[in-house]
């Protein structure tokens, strides 16, 4: 069987003999957010397996599916490890600015930090439609790229000791917290993650068990879809359309090129 490298390679689309180093970072990020969509389908499906490195290859790379924060963030850290980077996955929660509060559901959000010439930076590819796209220093520098602005602030807290905040473009005025993480809580082996993929699946304030939801980035901007509607948000402008579960899924082929995921080549219903 091919590596994960060179399968990961041919899902995204990069020649094999391409090198990424952290200066080109930022274009790896963008081709992994227009190739793989951020989804919680097998959530909904009841059909998620344990997280490993064997199942998140069958799941992203052989079934061309995408998944949530602790799927797309490992198999990123995986291939960062076997393209020289020093990488680690810690453990973050996010903030629910609906309920004006860190999430109820707890510390779910898994992230990359990297460390380059002693700077550590975020790398984060599995945080829905506010994807920073590039590498975020530690120091509290703003980052920018066509998703908005987004930077790290240190500011220790019971839950964490480092704040990101996001200004995304077109949608936001001012900065809005994103998560709290801290740097020292390593996610060391598979165990934590799937503990993280249970309180996602059955914590009650989950915002991820509720209803389908699927995003990616492309060359318009950003595309969301859940069961009853499908928005895309290019240069500012939001365009919302109703659908129901046909066209669901005619846009899970057409828009993110998801032709299965668990159970949906036999059955697929949404409550």
């Amino acid at each position: 069987m091919k590596n994960l490298n060179t399968l990961f390679r041919q899902r995204i689309g990069m020649l094999s003999h391409e090198t990424i180093q952290f200066d080109n970072l930022d274009v790896f990020l963008e081709r992994f957010a227009r190739e793989i969509p951020f989804e919680n389908l097998c959530v909904i499906d009841n059909s998620a397996r344990n997280i490993t490195k064997e199942n998140l290859i069958n799941k992203i790379i052989t079934r061309n599916e995408g998944g949530l924060c602790y799927e797309l963030n490992t198999i990123l850290h995986l291939f960062l490890i076997e393209n020289g980077f020093t990488s680690t996955l810690v453990r973050g929660r996010t903030y629910d600015h609906n309920e004006k509060q860190w999430s109820a559901a707890g510390k779910t959000h898994i992230l990359n930090l990297i460390t380059h010439e002693d700077q550590q930076y975020v790398v984060d590819t599995g945080f829905g439609a506010n994807l920073p796209l590039r590498p975020i220093p530690l120091s509290g520098s703003v980052v920018e790229s066509h998703n908005g602005e987004f930077r790290v602030e240190k500011n220790r807290s019971k839950d964490g000791e480092y704040f990101l905040y996001i200004r995304l473009k077109h949608r936001q005025e001012d900065w809005k917290l994103g998560y709290i993480f801290d740097s020292t809580e390593e996610v060391k082996d598979f165990s934590v993650l799937n503990e993280v993929q249970k309180l996602i699946i059955e914590h009650p304030e989950s915002r991820f068990n509720k209803k389908p939801l699927v995003t990616k980035v492309n060359e318009r901007g950003i595309i969301i879809l859940t069961n009853t509607s499908f928005i895309e948000l290019n240069n500012g402008k939001e365009t919302k359309k109703a659908i129901d579960d046909t066209i669901f899924k005619k846009m899970l082929i057409n828009e993110f090129n998801i032709r299965t995921f668990g159970n949906f080549s036999s059955k697929l219903e949404f409550n």
